[in-house]
């Protein structure tokens, strides 16, 4: 519309007396109706930039609430996870000493929550990666010592330890410690050749639980 308007503006016009042609000026009405055209356009494109910057803006802000649902999912399913397990060796009486070192199974469970402890082997195995708190406490007569270690797969971490009693009867002891573990690593306890502890349903028992993820 605007070129039509200089056109219409800028049309020569023949002369009466001869073939000279000469350019009329705008009318004020046309002119001014330029103006305002012109003015609207101006404030048109400086309403597209506007919108431009909004999208620009919107997708941003998009972008961050995504971000900010993926955490709060998060979150939410770290509060609702929970890994705890207790239980203990179960019978009534002693268990060992065997000539070599072995695997206790704790088969009587107090506490499994999410079942990551298998009492058919005494092993718990991670099913999340995460910081977790294991604690092993033993009982056992005095006629022989007592030796467990607590392992992180294939290595010892810590140990809990009794000599032979010379003048008590029994003797009593534990251990704690948090491992930081990745999914499907295995935590358990060995008893060391040579030693045992007293098998019940209160005394020698294996417990941990997820600290945090």
């Amino acid at each position: 519309m605007l070129w039509f308007l200089l056109l219409f503006c800028g049309l020569s016009l023949a002369d009466e007396g001869g073939n000279a042609l000469e350019t009329q000026s705008c009318s004020p009405d046309i002119c001014n109706l330029m103006k305002e055209v012109g003015a609207m356009s101006e404030k048109i494109k400086s309403l597209e930039s506007r919108l431009q910057e909004s999208e620009a803006g919107l997708k941003v802000s998009v972008i961050r609430l995504q971000n900010s649902e993926t955490q709060i999912s998060d979150l939410r399913s770290k509060v609702t996870t929970k890994v705890i397990f207790s239980a203990a060796i179960g019978g009534n009486g002693d268990v060992g000493p065997f000539n070599t070192d072995t695997t206790l199974i704790y088969r009587t469970v107090i506490t499994n929550i999410g079942n990551a402890y298998n009492a058919a082997t005494g092993v718990f195995a991670a099913p999340y990666a995460g910081v977790y708190y294991f604690t092993i406490f033993h009982h056992a007569g005095g006629r022989f010592g007592t030796e467990l270690y607590l392992y992180k797969n294939s290595q010892r971490m810590v140990r809990t330890q009794n000599h032979k009693a010379v003048n008590e009867t029994a003797h009593n002891g534990g251990n704690a410690v948090f491992l930081q573990l990745n999914q499907g690593d295995q935590v358990y306890v060995r008893l060391n050749a040579r030693s045992y502890v007293w098998g019940s349903l209160y005394h020698t028992t294996f417990s941990g639980f997820l600290v945090h993820m």
